[in-house]
């Protein structure tokens, strides 16, 4: 458990990237911003920052980027320096603070974007690109980055695929941040093609009209979600203590060996469009995550009936229920439910 001391040092995973442009007679307050980089003031890395550094939780987030055109590692690089680089946890190193009995904290540092911006020399007449971007990423799982350095780097691939001209992928350490603010943080490195200045435009969900109900309906109401919660409430509880107790998972070929977290990890993915997903969620009343976990939720099921029908690929034998009677199957998912803070 963590101290009352450590909790307070809790902070949000990535504070708001500043893209306003400084003036140029502002000689004074630059020097003052470059020297503060270069000292930079020491902060602790909060509790779940911390929990990615646990041997068994180290965990890296791996992104997939198409581009449409051929990628100019110079322009990347010179953009680099006034966007993602001005963000503190993307030029700071992580380093025991010995004053904190063991903990962390972040230190700025100078970057050096030649260790961080790798680009690889590749054979234009490549047979299967796709299974050579798969291959890569693979090889990319096996290595982990040095940590007297920020822990991210980027890797451009002028690689033509079936659906991109180039590929970027991206290997941030998760202690840098949740999913959200990553998402976020991306969104605010790019700029508009008709205003290279301004920042892309995300839709805002219009307000629904709220309708005039009477009191006794807006109690009832109150009474039936307040009664949901505490039933659902109390099946988890009891789900829990059963499945710690004796309540296990069926043995599944889904279900790795001891150990399994230090192997290296080969990523399959596929395109779905984002019209497709959109239509469904308008249809179902859903949002975009339900159906997203309605589609993953139907592939591992394809692939599971398949590894029991012992691979079997002909005409119409997806159809046939190889799965074993009263199979037990579940997953754990990790939800971020904190409301994100859009592109700043």
């Amino acid at each position: 458990m963590e101290s009352a001391n450590e909790l307070k040092w809790r902070k949000q995973a990535l504070k708001p990237i500043d893209t306003t442009r400084r003036s140029s007679s502002s000689k004074s307050e630059e020097e003052e911003n470059k020297n503060s980089q270069n000292t930079g003031e020491e902060e602790p890395l909060s509790p779940s920052s911390r929990l990615f550094h646990e041997p068994n939780f180290n965990v890296y987030v791996i992104a997939i980027m198409g581009c449409k055109t051929r990628i100019y590692p110079d322009v990347f690089k010179a953009n680099l320096g006034h966007t993602l680089l001005r963000h503190p946890r993307f030029s700071s190193l992580q380093v025991m603070d010995k004053g904190n009995k063991g903990g962390m904290k972040w230190v700025r540092t100078q970057v050096d974007l030649e260790k961080h911006v790798i680009v690889p020399k590749l054979d234009p007449n490549i047979d299967s690109p796709e299974k050579f971007l798969e291959d890569y990423i693979y090889n990319l799982s096996k290595t982990s980055i040095d940590e007297s350095q920020p822990l991210w780097d980027l890797h451009l691939l002028n690689l033509r695929t079936s659906e991109s001209e180039a590929v970027g992928v991206f290997r941030i350490h998760h202690s840098l941040g949740d999913g959200t603010s990553l998402m976020s943080l991306l969104l605010a490195c790019t700029r508009q093609m008709n205003d290279p200045l301004a920042l892309p435009t995300v839709p805002i969900k219009k307000q629904e009209k709220k309708n005039d109900h009477t009191w006794f309906w807006r109690i009832t109401s109150m009474f039936w979600s307040s009664f949901q919660v505490f039933l659902n409430t109390v099946v988890d509880v009891f789900m829990f203590i059963a499945t710690a107790l004796f309540l296990k998972d069926t043995q599944n070929p889904l279900k790795g060996p001891p150990g399994v977290e230090f192997t290296p990890r080969r990523i399959v993915y596929r395109t779905v469009s984002l019209d497709d997903i959109k239509l469904v969620k308008n249809a179902m009343n859903t949002t975009i995550n339900d159906v997203a976990l309605g589609i993953t939720q139907a592939g591992l099921s394809l692939y599971i009936n398949r590894i029991y029908g012992g691979n079997n690929k002909a005409e119409g034998a997806i159809e046939i229920d190889n799965l074993p009677k009263k199979i037990r199957l579940r997953s754990t998912l990790l939800i971020n439910i904190r409301p994100s803070a859009g592109i700043q």
